[in-house]
């Protein structure tokens, strides 16, 4: 079989989300199936670690897509000369996206629906795309996969149409996220927050992740407890971060809150691995995977009830509510609080993220991919 997959967010400068998601999952398939070829469509020169095994061929379809209007071009004029050019079986895209003009079946990952919950997080015109386009991908796709049981009944709730051809998923969890000993951790602490102890976000500075909400909830904590504890902020600045870092220059707590900017895999799991705890107070996620991440590090985690970071905790984390601070801030402080509780947390989160293996994922995703050809 030969099977050509949309790799454009395998970015040789950085990975966040579809990156990860497609680094994780091909660089296993394309190993353990040296039986099929992979053809690596991309807006832009792969780097050489993308390249996992001899069974793939990569393919650079300019211009790079970034705004609506090329991702028409490159989706369906680009994608399906290339897929006539190189015979592919099938196509498969991770980002959301489909083609409407594909000649050969399509595996579509879809990760949320966002865009219909949190709209003002996307700008206008992306926003427009979306909600004319992605409808047209879902009823255009033989397969549909997405990440959590959440986000497959929101899928089937909003378009009934995708009820029979709509599977779940999960994430997995890189390995590199694993308990620290005690001098490692002592190590972090120190190199980011002069030794103090910390909560812990990552992931991107945007507004449907919640920051200043965050920033609010940790000022109540800080208040009420005269507590030494930081707070470190790891993620890049996305999108709409002005008013967060505006917020942030005059806030009372500054000197206590680090940003570190976008970092590497190894780093960001040494961070993890060192937190006090993960607060992760997004409004909404299709899987949250940062939940899972701090689970298997053996960190505590407190995270937003409802959506489908509660599904993901399954009892292993405290649920706040986002859009109340005092909420998030209660949870900060029962677990500064109670030692007991924070232990009894740690345990039940490494024994909940056993469920993420990305090994599993990528065995179900090629049986997904052989059945779109059957």
């Amino acid at each position: 079989m030969r099977i050509a997959v949309n790799t454009r967010f395998l970015r040789k400068d950085y990975l966040e989300g579809y990156g990860y998601f497609i680094h994780e999952l091909f660089r296993r398939i394309t190993v353990n199936n040296p039986g099929h070829e992979f053809i690596f469509i991309s807006d832009q020169p792969l780097g050489a670690r993308f390249i996992y095994s001899k069974n793939i061929t990569p393919v650079v379809a300019g211009p790079p897509a970034r705004h609506p209007l090329l991702w028409k071009f490159w989706y369906d004029i680009r994608i399906p000369w290339l897929l006539k050019k190189y015979k592919a079986d099938l196509f498969v895209s991770c980002d959301g996206f489909a083609s409407l003009r594909c000649p050969v079946p399509q595996c579509l990952v879809l990760h949320d629906l966002a865009y219909l919950h949190y709209p003002a997080g996307i700008n206008r015109t992306q926003r427009a795309f979306y909600k004319r386009f992605i409808p047209q991908f879902i009823r255009t796709a033989d397969r549909v996969l997405t990440v959590s049981e959440f986000s497959r009944k929101d899928i089937v709730r909003h378009f009934p149409f995708a009820a029979d051809k709509t599977t779940v998923l999960y994430n997995g969890i890189r390995p590199e996220f694993r308990p620290l000993d005690w001098e490692t951790k002592q190590t972090v602490k120190e190199k980011y927050t002069g030794g103090k102890e910390y909560f812990l976000y990552t992931g991107s500075v945007h507004p449907r992740k919640n920051l200043m909400g965050l920033l609010k909830a940790f000022s109540l904590f800080k208040k009420r407890q005269q507590s030494s504890l930081r707070l470190v902020i790891a993620g890049r600045l996305a999108w709409q971060y002005a008013s967060f870092t505006e917020s942030l220059a005059t806030y009372k707590y500054r000197s206590d809150v680090i940003l570190t900017g976008y970092l590497p895999e190894a780093e960001l799991a040494a961070l993890t691995g060192a937190a006090y705890a993960l607060v992760y107070p997004s409004f909404f996620e299709g899987f949250g995977l940062p939940v899972a991440e701090a689970m298997q590090a053996g960190v505590p985690v407190i995270c937003s009830e409802h959506s489908a970071m509660e599904e993901i905790a399954a009892g292993a984390a405290l649920l706040a509510n986002p859009s109340d601070p005092a909420s998030i801030a209660e949870k900060m402080m029962r677990l500064y609080k109670d030692e007991s509780l924070r232990a009894g947390l740690i345990a039940k989160g490494t024994a909940r993220a056993r469920a993420f293996s990305w090994e599993n994922a990528a065995t179900q995703f090629m049986k997904e991919l052989e059945s779109c050809i059957r």
